[in-house]
């Protein structure tokens, strides 16, 4: 790939969350960054300063790029039950593995936040869809839980629990 003089962070931190996922914390450094973006290592230095810097910017990029996500599945999502589901597989199909990723990462103080912020709004869209108050956020909760650990799990294999059928159990 060819050298790029510049390159929009977004972009970068698309790569290097890519390299966590493919390869773990051990195949990021700002040289395989420099391979993959087609930025000098050096820019990559003096843009984020320290890897560890890099890697922050790019696992707290990646909750805003989520909490996009799922803002946008939650505005095309029907205000019921089933709107709920929908929500939940659409984050699935596309961000499964980034969620992974970015909740193996709260030990940072800084990444717990957004972390907090992202769950706390997909919990309200979807007790909303799951008949509102007091017993719409038990059963969004409980939804949540029960997603969160398929999603991280699936990796694993074994049998998974089917959301629609954890929304038919809640409502």
């Amino acid at each position: 790939m060819g050298r790029h003089k510049t390159l929009p962070d977004a972009e970068v931190f698309a790569a290097l969350r890519r390299l966590l996922m493919q390869g773990g914390d051990k195949a990021v450094a700002f040289s395989s960054v420099a391979q993959a973006t087609g930025l000098a290592a050096p820019t990559l230095a003096q843009r984020y300063g320290t890897r560890e810097a890099m890697v922050r910017a790019a696992l707290q990029d990646g909750w805003k790029v989520l909490a996009e996500a799922s803002e946008r599945a939650a505005d095309g999502a029907p205000p019921t039950a089933k709107g709920a589901t929908q929500i939940l597989k659409a984050l699935a199909a596309g961000h499964a593995e980034e969620i992974a990723l970015l909740v193996s990462e709260f030990r940072d103080p800084a990444l717990r936040e957004p972390a907090l912020a992202w769950r706390q709004m997909l919990l309200a869209a979807l007790g909303a869809r799951m008949g509102g108050g007091s017993k719409g956020q038990e059963a969004a909760a409980l939804l949540f839980a029960a997603w969160q650990g398929q999603v991280l799990w699936r990796k694993a294999g074994g049998s998974e629990v089917k959301i629609k059928d954890a929304v038919k159990r809640l409502t």
